[in-house]
C-alpha cells in the first residue's frame, strides 16, 4: 500500500504534548479529487439515514453521543504494556511499528483524506505489577473484573505510571498495545477488544475519562496485520463487529467487504454504508431511493475518490438495500471480481449477530480469491456485472454496464409498499 503523509508522533519519554499540525498533505466492549480532513463530518439526514434503537454500536446512520469523532483531525494516545512474567521481547519502537504509519494511512486513504488520524505514543514499556494470568484476560472479558483483576486493573497501572504528564482530554481515542508474547497467539485466540460509546469508570489525576479505549493483543496474520487496530478504532467510532458470532461452516455474512467483519488477510475498504455514517461521503455522494419507480443509478468505486458512492433503498425504519462499486484499490486488494456489491443491513440487530448480509451474485462459486484462508473466498465474487439482476426484498436491480475506471449503471426498481 502506497504510504501517505500523516502527522505520527514518535516521544520517546512520558512527557507528552498535543500534536503538532500535519505538515505534508491535506489534513461496551466489542470484539473529485482528495477532500480535506475539515470536509468531511456531514451527519447522515434524510429518509435513507436509518435510526437504531440502542446507544451501543449498530448500523444507525448516526452513532449517537459518546463515541469517538471519525472525520478531521482525531488524536490517539498509544501506550505499551508488558507483564513480569512475560517482558517484552522487542523495544517499544518495534511493537509500535507494527501499526504506524499504517494505520494513520489507511483511515486516510479510505477517508479520501476526510480522517487525519494522529497517534502520540508513549515509547516505553509500561510494566504491570502482577504476571500476566492475574488480571484474568479471556476473549470477552468485560472491563469490570473480581478479585482485582481485569482490564480496570490494567488501565489504573497505566494510568498511575504516566501520572500528570499526559493530559488525557486532548485525545480522542486510546490504544493500549500488548507485547505480543503475553497470552495465546491470535490464530489460537483472538482478545484485542474496545470498549466504547461511554466512560469506564477510570479517570486520570485531573478526572478526564479513560474511554474509547482499545486493547490489542499478540499479531494476526496476513499481508496488513495492523488492521486489527483499524477494526477496534471502528469500535470507537461506533461501528459493530459484521462477523457472525455462529458462522455456518466458515462462511460470514459479509465476507472480505469490511474490516469490521474481516480484519485478516490483504488488505480491504469499508462499506460504503460504513464511510456514510462515519462522515466520509458528502450528501452528494449517496442517493436515497425513497419513492416507488424505477432509476438508474451511477456508481464509482469506494476505492478512488469521488462520484457517488452508495444508493440505499430504505424498506421500513430500520432495514434498508444498499449498492456501492467495488474495484482493487489502495485498501481494497483483494477485489478479484469488480462489480456492484448488494447488501441487506439492519439497524436494530445486535453487533455480532449479522446486521449486515452481502447478497451473492454467484451462489455456490468457490470464489475468485482464494490464496489467503483469512478471506472468506465463497464471497470474494459476491458483486453483480453487466447483464446481471437480483431482486431483493422485493427491490429488482439490474447492472447494465460500467467498469473499475468509468463506473457502474445500475438499474433500480422499488416496488409500492
Amino acid at each position: 500500500m502506497r504510504s501517505l503523509a500523516i502527522a505520527v508522533l514518535v516521544l520517546t519519554t512520558l512527557t507528552l504534548s498535543a500534536p503538532l499540525p500535519s505538515r505534508e498533505g491535506p489534513a461496551a466492549a466489542l470484539g473529485g479529487g482528495l477532500g480535506s480532513a475539515a470536509s468531511g463530518g456531514v451527519r447522515p439526514s434524510g429518509p435513507c439515514a436509518l435510526a437504531g434503537r440502542t446507544d451501543s454500536v449498530s448500523e444507525s446512520a448516526r452513532t449517537p453521543a459518546g463515541y469517538a469523532r471519525s472525520y478531521g483531525t482525531v488524536r490517539a494516545v498509544t501506550f505499551l504494556v508488558d507483564f513480569p512474567d512475560a517482558p517484552a521481547r522487542i523495544s517499544p519502537r518495534e511493537r509500535y511499528a507494527e501499526f504506524f504509519p499504517a494505520v494513520a494511512d489507511y483511515f486516510r486513504t479510505a477517508s479520501y483524506g476526510r480522517l487525519d488520524y494522529r497517534s502520540t505514543p508513549v515509547l516505553r514499556w509500561i510494566r504491570m505489577s502482577r504476571p500476566y494470568a492475574a488480571y484474568g484476560i479471556t476473549r470477552g472479558a468485560p472491563f469490570e473484573a473480581t478479585g482485582g483483576g481485569g482490564y480496570r486493573a490494567i488501565s489504573a497501572e497505566i494510568l498511575a505510571a504516566v501520572g500528570r504528564r499526559i493530559a488525557l482530554r486532548r485525545y480522542d481515542l486510546v490504544n493500549v498495545l500488548i507485547t505480543p508474547n503475553a497470552g495465546p497467539p491470535a490464530v489460537q485466540d483472538v482478545r484485542s477488544v474496545t470498549f466504547a460509546g461511554g466512560p469506564t469508570g477510570v479517570t486520570t489525576h485531573d478526572g478526564a475519562p479513560f474511554e474509547n479505549v482499545s486493547f490489542i493483543w499478540s499479531r494476526q496474520t496476513g499481508d496488513s496485520p495492523y488492521r486489527v487496530l483499524n477494526h477496534e478504532n471502528g469500535h470507537a467510532f461506533g461501528l459493530p463487529d459484521l462477523y457472525s458470532a455462529h458462522p455456518v461452516r466458515g462462511r460470514t455474512p459479509v465476507g472480505h467487504w469490511d474490516p469490521m467483519d474481516e480484519d485478516w488477510g490483504p488488505a480491504n475498504d469499508f462499506l460504503a454504508w460504513h464511510k456514510w455514517k462515519l462522515g466520509w461521503l458528502a450528501p452528494g455522494q449517496v442517493r436515497c431511493l425513497s419513492s416507488p419507480g424505477t432509476r438508474v443509478v451511477a456508481l464509482t468505486p469506494t476505492s478512488v475518490p469521488g462520484g457517488p458512492k452508495l444508493a440505499v433503498v430504505p424498506l421500513s425504519r430500520t432495514r434498508a438495500v444498499t449498492l456501492e462499486a467495488r474495484a482493487p484499490g489502495p485498501v481494497d486488494h483483494a477485489v478479484c471480481r469488480p462489480g456492484v456489491l448488494v447488501t441487506t443491513l439492519a439497524t436494530d440487530t445486535p453487533s455480532g449477530a449479522d446486521p449486515v448480509h452481502t447478497v451473492d451474485a454467484t451462489p455456490g462459486s468457490a470464489g475468485c480469491y482464494r490464496g489467503d484462508l483469512n478471506v472468506n473466498a465463497g464471497l470474494s465474487d459476491a458483486t453483480f456485472v453487466q447483464g446481471q439482476r437480483t431482486t431483493v426484498a422485493g427491490v429488482r436491480i439490474e447492472v447494465l454496464g460500467g467498469s473499475p475506471k468509468r463506473g457502474w449503471r445500475v438499474e433500480v426498481r422499488v416496488p409500492r409498499r
